[in-house]
């Protein structure tokens, strides 16, 4: 066994887990650490080289903070575990970067083998949904030198915030505005864009303009309450 394949597989702990990772150790050449999701402190080993995430356990947030941690780590792949299906996966590929996706009918056999083509640098993901996400992104591209559905410089800066999981009262923080005028913002984009509600709003702007920012600190206002699925 090459025991210099390390990597780190951010799941819940359970005994099906286990005798996953004892799988992989044994047919893909590669020691798997196990990662609580609610570990927030998680450090990743410095000889780690791959990184699994489960999305039947980490949500989007967290997904999206793994990838901030990772983010300056070009030395570590990461790939995305028990996804539904192709759609699912061009779904999230759409603001995630992932080197590659493994669905819940995959076989064992067919992970170990895109754990080692990962291991060896390769991506690990259909040709079909390359080309899926080739033709996403040169939509996104041609839309980000022309906004699409008329949407301004201002209201396109929003809608990424929103999809960052930004609150109105963040949002207003962040772009020195008040919370009134975000939520006018708000209204004049659902308005363009023909949705009802922030998370319609987030779906349409990953389809169209591309990833949202990363997320970002800051502290909540006394009082503040969750962000809620319209515009008030």
């Amino acid at each position: 066994m090459n025991i210099r394949n390390r990597g780190a597989f951010v799941t819940e702990h359970n005994p099906q887990t286990l005798l996953f990772i004892d799988y992989i150790k044994n047919n893909a050449d590669c020691i798997v650490s196990l990662i609580s999701p609610s570990n927030q402190e998680a450090k990743i080993d410095d000889d780690v080289s791959l990184v699994l995430i489960d999305v039947n356990h980490v949500n989007e947030r967290g997904m999206q903070k793994w990838q901030e941690l990772l983010s300056s780590n070009d030395k570590v792949y990461v790939a995305a575990l028990n996804l539904n299906d192709e759609q699912h996966a061009a779904e999230l590929l759409s603001y995630m970067d992932f080197s590659g996706v493994f669905y819940r009918t995959d076989s064992l056999e067919m992970i170990c083998k895109g754990i080692g083509r990962l291991l060896e640098g390769h991506l690990w993901m259909s040709r079909s949904l390359m080309t899926r996400l080739i033709k996403l992104f040169r939509k996104q591209s041609l839309n980000s030198y022309r906004p699409a559905c008329g949407l301004t410089q201002r209201e396109v800066e929003i809608i990424g915030l929103l999809g960052s999981g930004a609150s109105n009262i963040q949002i207003a923080d962040r772009l020195f505005v008040s919370e009134h005028t975000v939520k006018s913002h708000l209204y004049n984009i659902f308005k363009k864009i023909s949705v009802n509600n922030r998370t319609q709003a987030v779906n349409w702007a990953r389809q169209n303009l591309g990833a949202p920012p990363p997320l970002f600190q800051l502290q909540r206002r006394r009082g503040e309450k969750a962000c809620s699925n319209d515009f008030t």
